[in-house]
């Protein structure tokens, strides 16, 4: 299959362009600065000629949108909310515009969209999506805004002859340098990767390895369209999540951490403290509904792996 995936020099786009060109697809990245084979420059806004690229492919993965990791200032905030919009929009248009439109349009989208929440887990049949929670800071709506303005400008897009899902994914989990796990890792590792405010936070997670095997499901599942949760079955609280990550290192201690501390923390390595607060409970209901079998459910085994694989590619990088 030719695949196209906009916005696919980040964390989630490098897992799945490794993938799915070993898996021996074509795949074709649109980006802003193009300097491998097989990208193709694009500015996330405007219709040009990296729309030939859209026309005649099979599949398009649009990942586009500014980095979450930052502070969550009003213009930060607002760059979001565009980049997201914006090359979903016209994603749509040169869908739209194509003679041989792809046959599936997966748009990234977020778990963020659901409610901050602690007493139930959110499907998408049942699940609350948030914007409205008492007791939580006020910018937390909108970032539910900007998920929900997200899906909106796939949803609006006239494409009859391409089935569109919104991938609400939760934190994907890798080993590869710079993603949310090596970030998550090296507090464990330095003694800090205690409980964040109690830690009774749930925290919602997928292994790099699944999300790669829910996206080729997706593709594949012609009768599934509209949004999909992107998340391992078993999300656990921050206390646990952080103690199995400690285990599966080695680290027998973590030191916890009052929400002012991890207010400054945030604030020094540049990123918010939603990332660690909010209570994000998110289940798969519709992939397991629809046969879809984790391979890494469980956290532990999952954390497992991922150590192994950390350790390993630093082993062959020292013997390089």
């Amino acid at each position: 299959m030719k695949i196209v995936i906009p916005g696919g020099t980040g964390q989630v786009g490098t897992i799945l362009r490794r993938a799915l060109s070993a898996a021996g697809h074509e795949v074709v990245v649109l980006t802003r600065r193009p300097v491998r084979a097989g990208e193709v420059r694009w500015d996330g806004v405007t219709l040009g000629p990296w729309t030939a690229a859209v026309d005649g492919s099979d599949v398009v993965i649009n990942l586009a949108g500014r980095s979450v990791s930052c502070r969550y200032t009003p213009a930060n905030l607002q760059a979001m909310m565009d980049s997201r919009v914006d090359s979903a929009r016209v994603v749509g248009e040169a869908i739209a515009a194509a003679s041989r439109p792809p046959r599936v349009w997966l748009q990234m989208s977020t778990a963020t969209v659901y409610a901050h929440r602690f007493d139930a887990p959110n499907d998408e049949a049942s699940g609350v999506v948030g914007g409205s929670e008492p007791g939580v800071p006020g910018y937390w709506a909108y970032s539910v805004e900007i998920a929900k303005a997200w899906e909106r400008a796939q949803e609006e897009a006239r494409t009859p002859g391409t089935r569109k899902v919104a991938l609400r994914s939760a934190m994907v989990m890798s080993p590869d340098r710079g993603g949310v796990f090596d970030v998550l890792l090296r507090l464990a590792r330095l003694g800090l990767g205690g409980p964040v405010a109690g830690g009774a936070q749930y925290l919602s997670w997928i292994h790099d390895l699944d999300f790669v095997r829910a996206v080729e499901f997706l593709v594949e599942r012609s009768d599934l369209s509209g949004p999909v949760n992107l998340a391992a079955p078993a999300p656990l609280p921050q206390r646990a999540f952080m103690r199995a990550l400690r285990a599966a290192w080695g680290v027998p201690v973590g030191l916890p951490a009052t929400k002012w501390m991890a207010e400054l923390g945030a604030f020094a390595m540049r990123s918010d403290t939603e990332l660690l607060l909010k209570s994000r409970r998110v289940v798969p209901g519709r992939l397991l509904e629809a046969g879809f079998v984790f391979d890494q459910g469980e956290w532990r085994g999952a954390a497992d792996d991922l150590v192994r694989r950390v350790r390993g590619a630093r082993r062959a990088r020292a013997g390089a």
